[in-house]
């Protein structure tokens, strides 16, 4: 039973702890730091409570919708709670195209949801602009706020948005972000400078 694990130095474990797929222990304000494994119950705990924004854009709202019904039933993993207020949603499903005088409100409910959150973006419109290329149709909603996850097709069927809500929950037991070391969009900076020229 005398292996290299019986006698690692005391430099090679705390490498090793740092080098956990969370990216070591967690800081709380008051120097209180959480061990990994705390961080792993709670994200296996948040990842079948997630409740997303009721937010639809577009036709992929239907879909969405769909998904919410009995056939396809997403309540089975505690996912059917919409949250009609960002205050109480973990995070944001962005259902179709977005334009471009819709961008601040879309920035404004995304800042509203607390922190952690997760983004999906729904539907070929919400990731690319798909076949709306003009002036007033956002081409890509990962130009306003970060997306974690993208869910193509036109609309996407709601399988494909279960998948998708899979990927969420696999990154909430990770506590994974698109928002990680994220520094600032640069399309939400032109937004901000407009809303303060009209104020």
């Amino acid at each position: 039973m005398d292996g290299p694990l019986r006698h690692a130095e005391d430099a090679d474990v705390r490498a090793a702890l740092e080098a956990e797929t969370l990216g070591g222990p967690v800081r709380l304000p008051g120097g209180i730091a959480l061990p990994v494994q705390i961080e792993r119950v709670l994200g296996f705990g948040r990842s079948f409570s997630f409740w997303p924004l009721l937010f639809g854009l577009a036709c992929c709202a239907i879909e969405m919708m769909a998904l919410g019904g009995s056939r396809f039933d997403m309540a089975r993993f505690g996912m059917e709670a919409m949250r009609a207020s960002p205050r109480q949603a973990d995070g944001m499903i962005v259902a179709g195209w977005c334009t471009v005088k819709m961008a601040p409100r879309v920035v404004r409910l995304y800042e509203q949801i607390p922190d952690p959150k997760w983004v999906l973006a729904m539907g070929s419109c919400a990731i690319s602009g798909n076949i709306w290329d003009t002036y007033h149709v956002v081409q890509g909603i990962d130009s306003l706020i970060p997306v974690d996850v993208y869910v193509p097709g036109c609309p996407p069927r709601p399988e494909a948005l279960w998948q998708g809500l899979e990927m969420i929950r696999d990154r909430v037991k990770q506590s994974r972000h698109a928002y990680d070391g994220l520094r600032r969009i640069p399309a939400r900076d032109l937004v901000a400078a407009e809303s303060e020229g009209q104020a």
